[in-house]
């Protein structure tokens, strides 16, 4: 947690008290938010968030409802701490990855398992599933409410060394987002390497990691093709994202102002979900140089083939390594929750050994 010191420069700089003020009934009041977004040179801050809370909420709300948004990362911030100074009054609204917050709780993992959802279809599915678990887990762990999850593009391998397949990954160290990948590149024989995202491309140049897994067009984004050489774009996570609010401040919102909100966060969720299944492909093309190639930068990675094989390992480790460690370290309780909402999902119940 962060200390009162800290505390106090990241609110000095993003924490201006939230305006609500009172208005007649079954109307949208007047609203000030201070929103801390995701990271803010990837895909979804440029091309979703960032335009949602600068444009698209105060002209859908006719000017009374307004934001000052910046990318969590614009504040030094790692996104780990993001939910703690929300629930504390930093900022009204945010994003982060859960996988960030993963230390704090292993229900945070949940909802991007490494290989539980091989399509994004599935993945949406998976966080629609669990969403309710986690809001009534937030209101108590942070004093937050959630209001929409929504993914980053595929998690898949950029190399600096040539790989064939997954069992290259063997005696290599990967840089990973969260445990449940790192635990995932153990299985496979190499070393989990958890590291923030702005720290990757000097890790890879300088070879303290030989691999880094983020989406497809993340890396692009971010340039990771100036490090790396080879691509393998086997889905092994979603990056799975939670927007979530204040819960004081939320509940200072009249019921037409919360409804609005909502309706609107679920459009953008929605519309996140289509774009990250199109960002995916579009994300490999453009590092490997093929077309077409809309939104990302154009490089020449080598794209490594999937092989079915391969994706039957990657069931085969979530089956027979993932699911069970996240189980033992999140417990009876938390395992029931899985298995009656995401389990019916995927078709797989776990359990505790």
């Amino acid at each position: 947690m962060l200390n009162k010191a800290k505390m106090s420069r990241v609110g000095a700089a993003i924490a201006i008290a939230s305006t609500a003020a009172t208005s007649a009934p079954a109307e949208i009041q007047s609203v000030d938010l201070n929103v801390l977004g995701s990271v803010s040179f990837l895909s979804s801050y440029e091309n979703y968030e960032q335009a949602f809370w600068n444009d698209r909420l105060p002209a859908a709300s006719n000017g009374r409802i307004k934001a000052v948004v910046r990318g969590f990362d614009q504040m030094g911030l790692k996104g780990g701490e993001v939910l703690r100074l929300t629930g504390q009054g930093v900022v009204d609204i945010s994003t982060t990855v859960l996988g960030y917050t993963a230390s704090d709780d292993p229900r945070n993992e949940a909802a991007d398992l490494a290989g539980l959802a091989p399509t994004v279809e599935a993945a949406h599915a998976i966080a629609e599933a669990y969403e309710p678990v986690l809001d009534s887990y937030f209101t108590e762990k942070y004093g937050v409410k959630v209001l929409a999850t929504w993914p980053y593009p595929a998690q898949v391998f950029y190399c600096n060394t040539e790989i064939k397949d997954l069992s290259d990954i063997a005696g290599k160290k990967v840089r990973t987002g969260n445990r449940t990948l790192s635990e995932f590149v153990s299985a496979l024989g190499g070393t989990g390497v958890t590291m923030a995202f702005a720290d990757v491309i000097p890790a890879l140049q300088t070879g303290v990691v030989d691999c880094a897994i983020t989406g497809t067009l993340s890396g692009n984004s971010a340039k990771w093709f100036e490090v790396s050489t080879h691509l393998y774009a086997l889905p092994v996570g979603w990056s799975t994202m939670v927007t979530a609010a204040n819960l004081k401040f939320w509940n200072r919102l009249n019921p037409e102002t919360q409804t609005f909100l909502q309706t609107e966060l679920k459009a953008l969720e929605d519309e996140i979900w289509v774009g990250a299944g199109q960002e995916t492909q579009d994300g490999i093309n453009c590092n490997v140089g093929a077309d077409p190639c809309t939104v990302g930068v154009k490089a020449d990675m080598t794209l490594v083939p999937v092989s079915e094989a391969d994706r039957d390992l990657l069931d085969k480790i979530t089956s027979d390594v993932i699911l069970p460690k996240w189980a033992a370290r999140c417990g009876a309780d938390c395992v029931a929750e899985f298995n009656q909402t995401i389990g019916p999902v995927i078709g797989i119940k776990t359990e505790i050994n």
